[in-house]
């Protein structure tokens, strides 16, 4: 099946560049309401999946246990910015653990927040695994291994025991299968696996209405969905889709991106979840569609759905500010 183009890139007046995607919306029972191109084909959610990643925190006790709130629960639910306020709780949440930063086993890499990459620069310091936009995550994971007196050494790979209950919690959730024949590393070197986009999106749905879950896992996961709704700065960070989404209309829009084109979404109060990628792993076009189908499917007044609308449809302007092209989604 070839996926339809779901964004156009016009400029003078022509179409520049397409992209091509799939898309998937189900209700709170799993039911398809929507669907473009070839959502079952197997894809890497990366981290867009990272609320589910989180469970195991909050199952484990482990939240409740170090005093964690909705901060903390979001941040393990981030690919952060690197901004001062994210690595500073990072750091907060190992140290409740009694550890700090080189328990990290993710990989440092600068801000991607500019002003806070020029900040830290020009202070002569280098980045740490703090800076990760994936700190919060694995400080999550540390801290449920303490909690649970698991060894936290070596909790990034496929047979460690924080690892397997991952497995074990996505696998209730989406109802896909996870093992090494569909297993990739991902960026911060935890293991990743390819799934179907109406199991991403059927996952979520689990999460948001706790159908079919047991009572101890449908509380973790309203829990962290909550709490990243009611904190979106640290999910994502400043000028970032993810926050901007949520901050749209507070408490109504979970929005979690993933590398490579992947975006998933619940509306909660609606009862549908959202999973969105783009073919070719362009995050102007994912970013784009994903607002366009919150709008759509968002029960909201005009001024709020047309301020998603400009998210999806918008200008580009060059170095000398003058308007040169235009993002706007088609098929949706």
């Amino acid at each position: 099946m070839t996926n339809p183009v779901i964004v156009e890139v016009t400029r003078g007046g022509r179409v520049e560049s397409r992209h091509r995607g799939s898309a998937v919306f189900v209700d709170s029972d799993g039911k398809t309401l929507l669907s473009l191109g070839n959502v079952d084909a197997p894809v890497f959610p990366r981290s867009a999946v990272k609320a589910m990643q989180a469970l195991p925190l909050v199952e484990s006790g482990a939240a409740d246990a170090f005093g964690f709130g909705d901060k903390e629960l979001a941040l393990a639910c981030a690919s952060h910015s690197g901004e001062p306020e994210h690595a500073d709780l990072a750091a907060s949440m190992l140290a409740a653990a009694d550890r700090g930063e080189p328990a990290l086993e993710c990989g440092c890499h600068w801000p991607m927040d500019q002003n806070a990459m020029i900040a830290l620069a020009k202070t002569g310091a280098e980045p740490s695994q703090l800076h990760n936009n994936c700190s919060g995550k694995h400080a999550g994971f540390i801290c449920a291994a303490c909690h649970l007196g698991i060894d936290h050494a070596g909790y990034i790979n496929y047979d460690h025991a924080i690892q397997g209950m991952i497995r074990d919690v996505m696998a209730d959730l989406t109802g896909a299968h996870f093992g090494v024949d569909n297993c990739g590393t991902d960026g911060c070197s935890i293991p990743t696996y390819a799934i179907p986009l109406t199991a991403l999106a059927g996952g979520f749905a689990k999460m948001a209405s706790g159908k079919g879950l047991e009572p101890l896992r449908a509380k973790a996961a309203t829990r962290l969905i909550d709490a990243c709704m009611a904190e979106p700065f640290f999910v994502a960070g400043t000028k970032r889709t993810c926050t901007r989404l949520m901050k749209t209309l507070p408490g109504r829009i979970f929005a979690k991106t993933g590398a490579e084109g992947v975006f998933c979404a619940v509306l909660p109060q609606e009862g549908i979840s959202i999973a969105v990628k783009c073919e070719d792993g362009t995050k102007r076009a994912v970013d784009a569609t994903v607002a366009a189908l919150i709008a759509r499917y968002l029960d909201t007044d005009g001024e709020t759905r047309a301020a998603l609308m400009a998210q999806a449809n918008r200008t580009l302007k060059n170095w000398n500010g003058i308007e040169v092209a235009t993002i706007r989604v088609a098929g949706v």
